[in-house]
Order: structure tokens, then C-alpha cells, then sequence
């Protein structure tokens, strides 16, 4: 079926954008699946099962019947284009999930009637306020046996506030649902329509003292002119609409579509992103605006590198037209790209548009300088135009990985390096002193599907070795550092003296390098390279092979030589002088603290509580999850949680799941930190 792109007729104003957003097991994919079906997009809905669907079509995807990537599709429905996206609910793949709401007015956050209110769920609906994102609640699986929807709904609204309103209600036990925004009649399985009529109009036109007066003078307002007020409601997350559905049966899915396209915002509805130009306290604000003869701006949201067709951009048009001839800047780069080929996405299809719109998205092929979070605009003069940054959870679960093959490690960089580009939550760093190349991601199962990637699609084998703790070094205390090189060996020989102090700085601030040298003791030249070697420590470590954070160094004094100074004698007396300092600032050791939270039978919390205390954790709070589950939340370093789903599978039968975030570093105890130093002068020593 042609692209509803294909014809370009349509306008800013019949544009909507939304990103499925929530917890694995959802339904998002299957809903996905009933959208395009009922809209007519595709002739039948696909299955997880058969792998036919349209967004899970990674042979990983389809050998795990879970989405692991964001997958972008397009629907025709009653004069509008929806652009969504599918999106992955496990936490290790927030990386994919996170993105998809900087390309869309909406985001829906689908609930599994079956399971209740989970932590994905809580954290995406966070994601997006903070992203101030008109947010829409979608309960899926209503059709399940033995579901309460009424207490479900009771828990929407203690979990997100009583702003959370059905525009429908399910009836017939799950097998319909009956408008309950512009209908006030007739009954539904939570009773009266007309309650719920009331109370989204209510919730509505407080936001506006003019349909306020009018409602308690006439008793109700015609919810046709309501369309203001609501959207501004949806903006100030005043109204959290509630929609329910079966993308199993498609009960709702219609009404969702018709939804969609009359009550959800347009480009010009939405709260527009605000773009920077520059960096620090000298960047310009710069509002992006919905129109289409504006100059252009678009953020690529979205990096995928093929291994036969090369890198491709997915990108949100905020503002201007891109055609396919337009010319485009990358960020601050200086020289402009051609458009050569503009894509519409539908899954893994590709289907070519001549021109793409504020609101829409679509895909730009074979732009080598084209990277994740890039801005691409047509005005040459602009500097560095960026959004703000996403908040993305730290990847703190590291594994040592290496070739079958010897030789094969520039290929194997390579290839890493074009799956860190595809996902902005996996590093890779290669350690110096222990000559490891590690890449850390957010959980085991985001490094074993990586691996599982580098296996099945790029056919490389590596070996791996136990996860790595992202530790950390620092110091407690102000202290000085010095060191002569002097090396003769026959001609000209090197020299190079530096006198240095450092100091700590606030946790997470990082590093500073001040430049004191008074009278040219240190020529100005090899200040670079006194900082050089500086540099080479916060790398490699200085006590226990882990980067060194959060401190000031400030050079001082030294002293050259007029033939025998060079670059390579100040790198080297930098890096010793800051060696010698930091063994006399009391140096520590600091581990990762994680945020934990678990969900699993309340039979289970005790033994929970005792296991986190017994690996130096702590309980911060608990809350009733689904029926018959407790929610505990608390802290615990991440050294002690290898291996947990184990421990958690033991204590619960099978029934316990976690997620794990970054919190904040501390120091290791002291007994841990000796047996960290002790390893690293081991090494040292071979």
C-alpha cells in the first residue's frame, strides 16, 4: 500500500505524532499491529509468534518475541497522518525507548490490564513530563479473564493523579468501549456515561475562566468546543486521557484511531522543543515553529548502522521543508550534504517521499557525518544548534571482551563502534593499564544481546570475561606533587620539571587543569603537554587501574633546559607529578550505587529485604503493586547484585523482576579497596 506521504497533500495541521511507550509484555507491538490493520495500513495484523509483525522484524526481535529497537511506522486515518513508534519496555533498552519521545507531541504510555501499574510504566510517564510531552494512558488486554478494570483505573489515579480520565469505558466485559467525551448516554461496565462525561468536561474547562463560567450557568459544554481548552489541558498535563482497549480482539482500537485524530495535538499543538545555539550561559534560545516555509530544523532521534545498506538517520522535522534536493548542514559542520533520498519508515520498509514536513518523520541514508542527537538545519551562519540532552540512565555493567581471532581486533573496534553509534546507552573504552576492551551497557540482557547482534549480524566471534565494576578513583585532601625527567643518551637528552598541587572537587564535577606558571619556568608550549600526561592518569588510575574523578590539578612552577626540553619530557613529568600527588591526597576508591527495584510476591519481601542487607543494601520504601505483589525499592552497590536475577528467580519461584538505575558513587570499604590496590600492583608488576 503506497505511503500516505506519497502524495504530499497533507498539511502541518493533519499531522499527529506518538510514541507507544511502557513496560515489556504491554501489548505496544500488537497494538501496533491492530493500528495499521484497522486503519488499512496492512491487509492483516501480524503475530509475535509467526514473527510477521510489522515493527519486530530484527531477527533477534522475532527469536526473543520482544521488541529491542524503536521502530517507526505511518498510518492514513479520517484526513490525518500519524507517525509512531513502537517502542522496546525492558529497561536495558531505554536507550531505544528514551529517544523516541524527543519525535513526538505524545506520548502513550500502554498499561497490560492483566498486570496493573509497573515501574517502566512510572518512569516513562516521567520521561515524558519532563520532556513536558501531552501524555495519553492506553489499557490494553481489557479483554483479559478475571481483570478488575474499575480498581485498574483506581490505580492509574493513585500512581499518576486524579487528572488521569477515561475519554472511554470499557462494556461488555471487555468486548467494546463507549465514548464517554462527546457522548453522555447510555451505560457501561463501570456504570454511568454521563459521570464520566462530567468529569472530563470539568477537568477541562478549568483551564479556562470563560468555559468555567459557562458550565455552572448552562450545567455542561458541548464537548465539539472543547478542542482549545483540551489542548491546552493536555499541554499542562491538567488531563491524562485514559483509553481502553483489546489489540487482540481490536475492541477500542478504533475508537484509539478517532482519538488520535480528533483530540491529540498537531505540531502546532504540542509543546515545540527549544533549541540551543552555542554552549554554556552564551547559547541562544531558539523556538522552534511549526512552519513550513521556515528555515529548516530537524533532530536525528534515531542512528542505524546496516551492514549492507551503511548509516541511516531517522529524524523529526520540527520546522521548515525538507525535499530531496535540499541542502543541509550536520550540527556546526561547515560543509553542507544533498539530500539525495527522503524515506518514510514502515518497519524495515523504506518508501521514498518527495518532501517532509514539520511533524513529520522520516529518513535521510548514506550521510557518513549524520550521529545520534545531530541537529540538521540549512542555515550556514548558525554555529552549534542542539537540543537539550536526555537524561539517559549511566551503563554501569561492563564486560571484558576480545577476538577468537588474533589480528581481528581493528575489526572488532569497528564494528563496536558502529553499534555504540546506534545506542546511546553502550560504551566501550579501552583500559591501558590492563589492556581490556570493555563495553558497558545497562544490564546483562543488553550486553548478551549485543553479543547476540556481533554473532548473528556482523558473523564476528569474541571471547568475553567476567563483568568489570565501573569503579572510580578520587581524593580526600589537597597535596603536591613534583618530578624531574631527566634522561641522557648521547646527544640531546630530555629534561622537563613540574611542580603541581591538586585538590578535590565536588562528587560528579569531573576534572579541571589550571595553568599557574609564573615567570615562563615551564614554557608555554609544554603546558599542553604537562596536561597531556595528566590526562594519562585520569585514563589508567593511580592507585587501582580505575579513571580518576573529581579533581582540580593546578601546575605551578618547573624548570626547562634550552636544548634538552621537549613534548615527551613535561608529558612525562606530568604524569609522575600527578602520580606522586595523588598517593599523598588520601586516595579512595568509589563504587556505583544503583537504585533497585523490585517487583514480586508479597510472600517474598522478607527474604528480599535480608538479601539486599546482607550485600550492604538498604530497603527505602515499599508500595502494593498488581494483585497479590509488593513493589520494594531501595539501594545497593552494584558490585554485590552480579548475578541477582538468579538470587531474585530462587527467592521468588521465578516471579521477581527488577530494574537497576544509577544513583551516585561512594566510597568502597576499606577492605574492598586494599584488595582492588592490591590486584592493580599485581598487574603492575608482571
Amino acid at each position: 500500500m503506497p505511503s500516505p506521504l506519497a502524495s504530499g497533500a497533507a498539511t502541518v495541521a493533519e499531522i499527529r505524532t506518538l510514541a507507544l511507550v511502557g513496560p515489556a509484555a504491554a501489548g505496544k507491538t500488537s497494538l501496533a499491529e491492530a493500528l495499521l490493520h484497522k486503519s488499512g495500513a496492512i491487509g492483516a495484523p501480524g503475530s509475535l509468534e509467526r514473527g510477521s509483525t510489522v515493527s519486530d522484524w530484527d531477527p533477534l526481535e522475532r527469536r526473543m518475541q520482544h521488541s529491542l529497537n524503536a521502530s517507526v511506522m505511518h498510518l492514513q486515518h479520517d484526513g490525518i497522518r500519524l507517525h509512531f513508534i513502537d517502542t522496546p519496555g525492558g529497561p536495558d533498552f531505554v536507550g531505544q525507548s528514551l529517544p523516541a519521545l524527543e519525535a513526538v507531541e505524545t506520548a502513550a504510555v500502554v498499561i497490560n490490564a492483566a498486570v496493573g501499574v509497573e515501574p517502566m510504566a512510572v518512569r516513562m510517564m516521567d520521561y515524558a513530563a519532563e520532556r513536558q510531552l501531552d501524555r495519553i494512558i492506553i489499557v490494553n488486554k481489557i479483554d483479559s479473564q478475571g481483570v478488575d478494570l474499575a480498581a485498574l483505573l483506581a490505580q492509574i489515579q493513585a500512581a499518576f493523579g486524579k487528572e488521569c480520565l477515561p475519554l472511554n469505558l470499557p462494556d461488555d466485559g471487555g468486548n467494546k468501549v463507549v465514548d464517554c467525551f462527546y457522548n453522555r448516554e447510555g451505560h457501561s461496565d463501570f456504570g454511568s456515561v454521563d459521570a464520566a462525561h462530567r468529569a472530563l468536561v470539568e477537568q477541562v474547562v478549568e483551564v479556562d475562566a470563560a468555559f468555567v463560567d459557562r458550565y455552572l450557568n448552562e450545567g455542561d459544554v458541548d464537548a465539539s468546543e472543547l478542542h482549545a481548552p483540551l489542548e491546552q489541558a493536555l499541554r499542562e498535563g491538567h488531563l491524562i486521557p485514559v483509553c481502553f482497549v483489546s489489540a487482540r480482539t481490536g475492541a477500542g482500537v478504533g475508537e484509539l484511531l478517532d482519538v488520535i485524530a480528533k483530540l491529540l495535538p498537531n505540531p502546532g499543538e504540542g509543546n515545540a522543543p527549544d533549541f540551543l545555539n552555542g554552549e554554556g550561559p552564551d547559547a541562544v534560545l531558539m523556538h522552534a515553529q511549526p512552519d513550513p516555509n521556515a528555515h529548516v530544523l530537524a533532530h536525528v532521534f534515531k542512528v542505524t548502522v546496516d551492514p549492507y545498506v551503511g548509516k541511516m538517520g531517522v529524524i523529526r522535522v520540527h520546522q521548515g521543508t525538507i525535499t530531496r534536493d535540499s541542502l543541509l548542514y550536520v550540527g556546526d559542520g561547515r560543509k553542507p550534504f544533498k539530500v539525495g533520498h527522503l524515506f518514510m519508515l514502515q518497519g524495515k520498509d523504506h518508501v521514498e517521499v518527495p518532501r517532509a514536513l514539520p511533524g513529520d518523520i522520516c529518513a535521510i541514508a548514506k550521510v557518513d557525518e549524520m550521529h545520534f542527537d545531530a541537529v540538521l538545519h540549512d542555515a550556514a551562519e548558525d554555529d552549534h544548534i542542539h537540543l537539550k540532552p536526555l537524561p539517559f540512565p549511566v551503563p554501569v555493567h561492563g564486560l571484558a571482551i576480545s577476538p577468537k581471532r588474533r589480528g581481528d581486533e581493528q575489526r572488532m573496534w569497528e564494528i563496536m563502534s558502529k553499534l555504540v553509534d546506534e545506542d546511546p546507552c553502550l560504551k566501550i573504552e579501552h583500559v591501558a593499564v590492563t589492556n581490556e576492551t570493555i563495553i558497558y551497557g545497562l544490564g546483562e540482557l543488553h550486553l548478551r544481546m549485543l553479543l547476540d547482534r556481533l554473532r548473528e549480524v556482523y558473523k564476528f566471534e569474541v571471547d568475553t570475561r567476567p563483568p568489570r565494576i565501573a569503579y572510580r578513583e578520587t581524593v580526600t585532601t589537597n597535596a603536591e606533587g613534583h618530578h624531574r625527567h631527566k634522561k641522557q643518551t648521547g646527544g640531546a637528552g630530555q629534561f622537563g620539571e613540574v611542580f603541581l598541587k591538586i585538590e578535590p572537587l565536588p562528587r560528579g564535577t569531573g576534572f579541571e587543569f589550571l595553568d599557574q606558571v609564573k615567570g615562563g619556568t615551564i614554557p608555554y608550549q609544554f603546558i599542553p603537554a604537562v596536561e597531556k600526561g595528566v590526562r594519562e592518569v585520569l585514563t589508567i588510575g593511580a592507585i587501582a587501574g580505575y579513571p580518576v574523578v573529581d579533581v582540580r590539578v593546578i601546575v605551578y612552577d618547573g624548570k626547562s633546559h634550552s636544548v634538552d626540553s621537549k613534548e615527551i619530557a613535561f608529558v612525562t613529568a606530568g604524569r609522575k607529578a600527578f602520580m606522586a600527588a595523588i598517593r599523598e591526597a588520601r586516595p579512595i576508591v568509589l563504587e556505583p550505587i544503583v537504585d533497585v527495584e523490585i517487583t514480586a510476591p508479597d510472600s517474598a519481601m522478607g527474604d528480599i529485604a535480608g538479601d539486599l542487607s546482607a550485600k550492604r543494601g538498604q530497603v527505602s520504601g515499599t508500595h502494593n503493586g498488581a494483585a497479590g505483589t509488593m513493589v520494594v525499592k531501595g539501594q545497593a552497590p552494584l558490585s554485590e547484585l552480579a548475578g541477582y536475577q538468579s538470587r531474585l528467580n530462587a527467592m521468588t519461584s521465578g516471579q521477581g523482576r527488577y530494574t537497576l538505575a544509577l544513583s551516585h558513587y561512594e566510597p568502597v570499604p576499606p577492605n574492598v579497596q586494599q584488595q582492588l590496590m592490591g590486584s592493580f600492583k599485581a598487574k603492575d608488576e608482571e
